[in-house]
Order: structure tokens, then sequence, then C-alpha cells
């Protein structure tokens, strides 16, 4: 099989592209045939070095998209398609950087779909990290605002059409003004130029503060939209676009706005339940949500794709085609 290669940290050309075994999986295990794959910040930290418990060389990728090839315990049937995510994918094992992975049978979600394989692949982590951010992180509730740290994100988008869904008012940021289309596309009702200060405008627009932020910048912006979420309301941290994700000399008292609540939101492959993603794709092939693919690659591509990542070029998702 064809396979990404990081044999050690370094610019978007270290990664290779192999000739590798395809795998053997073992009972408790799922061979998966990839069809699509995400691309996501955490691949990006892998490369540069900044992620902890990783070892090389490594096929990267923490989720894929496609259809088993083979299960020898009998979890799920040859042919039948699925999502994997996490749990250790492209950082302690080989992940979905590759025409097929191999994959411990609790990080596999079944589904059923008619949609685009390069719309499939742009689903599984993006959705189960908005997911897990608007529910555990935030518990969101219809007719809330919402505030959108990182708005042209995968994670970011995703978060606006399941919360727009729910019937809160969106804001969301971005730094380059040319991508507000995008987010009014998807049907952001306020679109924020983001310079690092934004907590005034919010207040401009919701004088007492939302009732909810999802940040996904990360550490540098993190006081500023804690400055935008009214008392008793909640900041989600999910995401670290910026790269930086350590609170220094972190003190509550000092740090937090009175009375403005900190969580966070981290999750794995369990978290997103089978039903949650099938309604969602079923809600994209009636039109009632779309998923924010922002373009395509083949595997050979895998170098300008990281370098687009890096570089913030996308509105949305990245997805490579094996």
């Amino acid at each position: 099989m064809e396979a990404i290669v990081l044999e050690a940290p370094g610019p978007p050309e270290a990664l290779q592209l192999r000739r590798l075994p395809i795998p053997v999986p073992a009972p408790g295990q799922v061979l998966i045939r990839v069809k699509a794959f995400g691309l996501n910040r955490s691949e990006l930290h892998t490369r540069l070095g900044l992620a902890e418990g990783v070892t090389f060389p490594r096929v990267p990728g923490i989720e894929a998209t496609g259809v088993v090839a083979a299960a020898p315990g009998g979890e799920f049937e040859p042919g039948q398609q699925v999502v994997a995510m996490m749990g250790g994918m492209g950082r302690t094992f080989d992940g979905g950087y590759a025409q097929y992975t191999c994959v411990p049978a609790g990080q596999v979600i079944p589904f059923r779909s008619d949609l685009d394989w390069a719309v499939l692949g742009a689903v599984p982590e993006t959705l189960q990290t908005a997911y897990g951010s608007l529910t555990e992180g935030l518990d969101v509730r219809p007719g809330q605002t919402l505030l959108i740290r990182g708005g042209t994100s995968s994670v970011g988008m995703t978060a606006a059409v399941l919360a727009k869904r729910l019937g809160i008012t969106v804001l969301s940021t971005t730094r380059n003004e040319a991508k507000a289309p995008a987010l009014k596309g998807i049907g952001v009702d306020h679109v924020l130029i983001d310079d690092g200060a934004v907590a005034e405008r919010v207040r401009e627009i919701v004088p007492d503060g939302v009732d909810n932020a999802l940040e996904l910048v990360g550490v540098p912006t993190l006081p500023d939209t804690l400055r935008a979420v009214r008392k008793l309301g909640v900041v989600c941290f999910s995401g670290m676009l910026s790269n930086e994700w350590i609170v220094k000399d972190f003190y509550p008292i000092g740090y937090l706005p009175r009375g403005v609540r900190l969580s966070a939101y981290g999750g794995d492959a369990d978290d997103l339940p089978q039903v949650v993603l099938q309604d969602f794709l079923d809600a994209v092939a009636a039109g009632e949500a779309v998923v924010p693919l922002d373009r395509t690659y083949r595997l050979d591509q895998i170098a300008q794709a990281h370098a687009d990542m890096e570089a913030n070029r996308a509105a949305g998702k990245l997805v490579v085609l094996p």
C-alpha cells in the first residue's frame, strides 16, 4: 500500500510517500481501506515536534474514513462504511495517512451514506470535537448566543452548523476578511474580523455578553474571549490554532472575569455517538446541514496540504483522497 511516513519532525517535505505492507489485523482490531482522511492541527503539532508521546518513524493521521477490509473479531462486516479516530492513531501506532489503516475496534464507528467520500472524510474528527464542545463543554441550549473564536477552522464551522440547527445566535471570528462570506454561507449571524480584541464588539451586539464561547485559537485570545461572556456564562477551550495551549503562571482569581466559567473539551471516538454521526450525515444528504469542506488533495500532495494547513489558507476542512 501507499502511505505517508514521518521519520522525524520537520517541514512539510518531511512527510514522505512510501510503499509499506498492508497491516494484518489481530482479533479486536479492524483493517480499514481508507477512502478519505481529514487533516488536523494535531498532525501539524506532530510534524513540528510539539506533540507528546509520539514515536518515530510514524504514519500520521488521527482519523480515517473508509470501508472495513477485515475484522477478525467479527465486530464489523467487510465492506461496511466506517470512520475511525483518536485512541493513539498516528501517535503511538500508525494512523490514517495511508491506503489502509489498522485500529482497535473500539475506535471505529459505522455509518451508511451515499455522500461523496471527500465530504465524508471531512466529518469524523470535526464533528466529534464540535459536538462534544457544544454538549459536554458548554451544555448549549436553544435560543442562546455563542461566540466561536477561530470560526473558519473546520471545527469552528461545524460548531456553527450544529448551533444554528439548535436555533442559537452565532458570532464567529476570522482574521481574514476574505473568509467572511464562507461564515455567512453556513448561517453565522455576526462575523467579527479578529484583530486580537473582539470582546468590546461582541458586547456591542450582545450588551451583557454572550451565553457561551468556544475557544479554538488558544491561549493568546483566551483572556479576550472570557471578557466577551456574561456572568455565569461558559468558555470552552477546545483548540489551539495558535499552537499555544499552556497558560503560564495561571492565577484563577486574577485571570478569570468574575462569574465567568472556563471548561475544556478533548474527546475520543466513544464521545461521538453513532446516532449523532448518522443523523448529521442524513441531514447533510437532505440539504439541512453542510460539511465545511474547503479542498481535496491526492496522497502525493500531502506536503502541499500540510503547508496550506500551517499557513491557515483554508476556510473549513482539508481532505486527502488516497
